[in-house]
C-alpha cells in the first residue's frame, strides 16, 4: 500500500511539472489541489501552489499563508523569505514585506532581489536613506540589471541629488539605452 501511495505521489508531481511545462494552469492548479489534500504539509504542495496563488491579487493571502507554513519547515530558507516578502510587498503589508526581506539577507547577504524588494519597501515607508543603502547594495550584486540602477535614480531625484541622477543615466546608456531613454524622459534630465 505504502509502495504505491509513493508511486501515486510521484505520478502526480509529474503531472505538475508537464501541465506547468504546457502552459495548463488549471490542471495543475487541481492537480496540486488534490495534492493538498492527500498531504497538506507537503513542502513541494505549499511552495508551487504558493508561487501559482501569488500570480493573483485574490489568491495571495492564501498564497501567504502556504509560504508561512513552508517556513515552519525550513524557516533558513532564504528564497522563500523572499518570496513571502514579495507578496507581502505586493499586498501594501510593508513593515512585514521589511521583515521578510531583511531575514532573506540574513540567510543569504548575496540574494540581490531581496535588497532590491526591501529598497522598494523602505521607499514607500518614505525611509529614502536606507532605500539608497539597499538599491546600493543590489546594484553592486546585479550591475547589469538596470531595475535597481532605475529606482536609485528616481531616488536620488527625489532627494534633489541631481548630479547622482546624472551618473547613473550615464552608466545605464552604455548597457541598457532604452531605461536610460525613459529616465531622461521622466526626469527631464540630460547628461
Amino acid at each position: 500500500m505504502q509502495i504505491a501511495n509513493t508511486l501515486q505521489w510521484l505520478w502526480m508531481r509529474c503531472q505538475v511539472f508537464v501541465f506547468n511545462l504546457l502552459g495548463l494552469n488549471q490542471q495543475t492548479m487541481q492537480c496540486l489541489r488534490v495534492m493538498q489534500q492527500l498531504r497538506p504539509a507537503d513542502f513541494f504542495v505549499l511552495t508551487t501552489l504558493a508561487h501559482f496563488l501569488g500570480q493573483e491579487r485574490r489568491t495571495r493571502p492564501e498564497a501567504i499563508g502556504l509560504l508561512r507554513q513552508a517556513l515552519l519547515q525550513q524557516n533558513d530558507n532564504a528564497a522563500l523569505h523572499f518570496n513571502l516578502g514579495f507578496l507581502l510587498e505586493q499586498q501594501a503589508l510593508l513593515a512585514e514585506a521589511e521583515s521578510s526581506f531583511r531575514l532573506a539577507i540574513s540567510f543569504n547577504d548575496k540574494l540581490d532581489r531581496a535588497w532590491y524588494g526591501l529598497g522598494l519597501v523602505l521607499i514607500q515607508q518614505g525611509r529614502s536613506e536606507e532605500a539608497v543603502q539597499a538599491l546600493r547594495r543590489n546594484t553592486e550584486l546585479q550591475p547589469m540589471s538596470p531595475f535597481g540602477w532605475y529606482q536609485l535614480a528616481r531616488l536620488h531625484l527625489d532627494r534633489q541629488e541631481t548630479e547622482q541622477a546624472l551618473e547613473i543615466i550615464r552608466h545605464l546608456q552604455g548597457f541598457e539605452p532604452k531605461i536610460a531613454e525613459q529616465l531622461k524622459r521622466e526626469t527631464g534630465l540630460r547628461p
